[in-house]
């Protein structure tokens, strides 16, 4: 066993130690206070409210009929608050590793389903930064194919595998919003990019995730990262913040925006400030760029805006774009930013020419125009602003 291994396997039992008995019994040094909505905790039992280590409420991001992934979804707080918000068409799904945190979790979903009047969530055996390996499964396979040798651990290591591909425990693009409360900072450093490109393989095209973590304004020096009851207690693998922010772009997700930041830290180690983060991101600037004739205008009030991709949204400009970037700069997070300008003539998908989308050039009026032959029009009577209703 390597040393980077035997700390791997530190920081795993650590943290599964730390909760299993915080599934026992209250640990008020694993949460943040957090004003949660209280009308979604009064079909709770005490014991799920009071075993909650959180740092943030991602739960305010969930919207009505999606299909929800909660990473680290211990006790089950946060999945039955969203089993409310989604309503009886949504779907809620808890992951976590922990099996004392599954067991209190399972042991109320009857009960709390028969309160909100249906039964929509469910909780998972796996670990966040390998979505595909459902536990459970692998758990019931290995009762009956018991390892005792080296033929039994390669027929062992082929389930996995099989598990992976033809079962997988949350498959590809099936989620429309990923949460996670005060989890990720858990995940052992070398595991975390992996982490970061499964929320990104798990999330529908068009989805999001809202992730509520605790960071540092500092890097973690090694010394601390040594230490598995610093790791356990959120602490030891916080990710710088920029760098926490980062990582979602590195993952393909775009519209990375800070929802909330606390203002006062939740701890000061070594003079490292420790505090909670709430970010909101989305997926879908995958596949092919086609040209359709399309700008956006960026409304201000900075000068000039850059996107992830280099595209720059210089002020007032109409700014030529793909027909990707035109669904995404029209839609949240940017859309309040931007002003979409579409062609007169729709561009069929059939006659569309693939579009350069290295940095950004302006829209010629003609190019929107292209196609279609307007009469003069001599100043109309109605010069008001778009939605109001009078003006001289």
């Amino acid at each position: 066993m390597t040393s980077e291994d035997a700390s791997t396997l530190d920081v795993l039992d650590a943290v599964k130690e730390r909760y299993s008995k915080g599934a026992q019994a209250q640990v008020p040094e694993l949460c943040c206070p957090v004003d949660y909505d209280t009308s979604l905790l009064k079909v709770l039992p005490d014991e799920i409210v009071e075993r909650d280590y959180g740092c943030g409420d991602p739960s305010r991001f969930v919207r009505p009929g999606e299909t929800v992934l909660d990473l680290g979804s211990g006790a089950g707080k946060i999945c039955y608050m969203a089993s409310q918000l989604v309503g009886p068409k949504g779907r809620v799904i808890g992951v976590d590793a922990t099996a004392d945190m599954l067991a209190l979790a399972r042991k109320h979903r009857d009960e709390i389903g028969g309160r909100i009047g249906y039964h929509n969530t469910e909780f998972r055996h796996g670990h966040i930064q390998d979505l595909k390996l459902d536990r459970d499964k692998l758990d019931a396979w290995l009762a009956e194919n018991p390892v005792r040798g080296v033929r039994e651990l390669e027929q062992l290591r082929a389930e996995e595998r099989r598990l992976c591909e033809e079962e997988p425990m949350v498959p590809d693009e099936s989620v429309d919003l990923v949460l996670s409360n005060c989890v990720l900072n858990l995940v052992e450093n070398g595991a975390k990019r992996e982490l970061f490109r499964e929320i990104h393989r798990v999330l529908k095209r068009g989805g999001r995730c809202a992730i509520s973590d605790i960071v540092s304004d500092e890097d973690v020096p090694v010394s601390m990262q040594n230490d598995s009851e610093l790791w356990s207690g959120c602490i030891s693998g916080a990710m710088r913040e920029d760098r926490f922010l980062d990582a979602f772009a590195e993952a393909g997700l775009y519209g990375v925006t800070v929802a909330a930041y606390q203002d006062e830290p939740w701890a000061i180690v070594e003079g490292i400030e420790f505090r909670s983060l709430t970010v909101v991101a989305f997926k879908g600037k995958e596949g092919d760029c086609w040209e359709h004739n399309e700008a956006v205008i960026y409304n201000g009030p900075w000068k000039q805006v850059v996107d992830d991709d280099g595209h720059v949204f210089r002020r007032g400009e109409r700014a030529a774009v793909c027909r990707k970037t035109f669904g995404i700069m029209t839609s949240e997070p940017y859309k309040e930013w931007m002003t979409p300008v579409p062609p007169l003539a729709e561009v069929a998908a059939d006659d569309a020419k693939p579009f350069d989308c290295a940095g950004t050039r302006p829209r010629d009026p003609h190019e929107t125009k292209f196609g279609v032959v307007r009469e003069d029009v001599a100043p109309g009577a109605d010069c008001c602003e778009p939605g109001n209703g009078s003006c001289c």
